[in-house]
């Protein structure tokens, strides 16, 4: 019993880690001014981080006014781009 406490203990705060349940999303291709992206988390998204750009411009994200966060993430971006955005 004492080890099952332990393990709890160790692998909960990883299990509930939002960074640890995402998805990378590879050559999303962001065109100037407004793109909605499908996610494809299944629940809320919780946030999102960009680990590949291609080049140069300048990206956030327009979520306040998304209607729908369970399925899309709206990104604006102020140049043509291709990305790689991991989401959690």
């Amino acid at each position: 019993m004492l080890l099952q406490t332990n393990w709890a203990q160790q692998l909960n705060p990883i299990i509930q880690d939002p960074m640890s349940n995402n998805v990378i999303l590879k050559n999303v291709v962001l065109t100037t001014g407004l793109n909605v992206i499908n996610h494809k988390l299944g629940r809320n998204l919780q946030g999102w981080v960009l680990v590949r750009q291609r080049a140069s411009a300048s990206i956030f994200d327009a979520q306040d006014s998304n209607p729908n966060t369970a399925l899309t993430l709206y990104l604006n971006s102020n140049a043509n781009v291709t990305v790689d955005i991991m989401v959690f």
